[in-house]
């Protein structure tokens, strides 16, 4: 989040292997400076690559990873596969959400998110840096000010503690986004029940 502020370049942070290969390749060939945030808790995820690179591939949008029509759920990195994870609990309890992977920091694809805010109405943002200064403050200033009468209830978003970030595993986990509180933020945007 610190870099994606900065006006001239590009900041990829991709989140699964096919990604991270493309992502690499399109990078290098670009003429403009583009960093690549990878994050440690994906390096032992394991995964099929195509023998081409995807027609899909690029260093410029987001991509649909699960498509929804209750809940828009924002995310980018580490936090993808938890916001998977937290999509499929949430369909065991009738909300569909559509998981929005950011995969490009700087530029953001705004079209690709207000496209999902407008057609869920509702949106929750989930970033594992600090709700004050954070990547999702901003994700959550550009939905207002571009999809703000699309929407049927308040913004969300779920960050890491105020805190700074523990070495111990178990510390850790309770510092960082985790499965339950992006159930229980995205559960909130319909009251009591879905």
């Amino acid at each position: 989040g610190w870099y994606a502020h900065v006006p001239g370049l590009k900041v990829l942070a991709p989140a699964t292997v096919e990604d991270a290969r493309g992502m690499l390749a399109l990078a290098l060939a670009d003429p403009d400076p583009v960093l690549i945030f990878e994050h440690a808790q994906l390096y032992n995820l394991e995964g099929e690559l195509p023998d081409d690179a995807s027609p899909a591939l690029d260093i410029c949008s987001a991509r649909v990873r699960r498509p929804g029509t209750d809940v828009s759920l924002i995310t980018h990195g580490g936090s993808l596969p938890k916001v998977l994870q937290a999509a499929q609990e949430l369909a065991g309890l009738g909300i569909s959400a559509e998981v929005i992977d950011l995969r490009v920091l700087r530029p953001l694809d705004d079209a690709t998110l207000m496209a999902s805010v407008r057609k869920c109405r509702r949106a929750v943002v989930v970033d594992e840096s600090w709700r004050s200064g954070s990547l999702a403050a901003e994700i959550m200033a550009r939905i207002m000010e571009q999809a703000f009468f699309d929407l049927d209830a308040p913004l969300a978003r779920v960050c890491s503690e105020e805190v700074p970030i523990p070495y111990a595993r178990h510390m850790e986990e309770a510092a960082l986004p985790q499965v339950p509180k992006i159930v229980a933020a995205a559960r909130a945007l319909f009251g009591s029940t879905p």
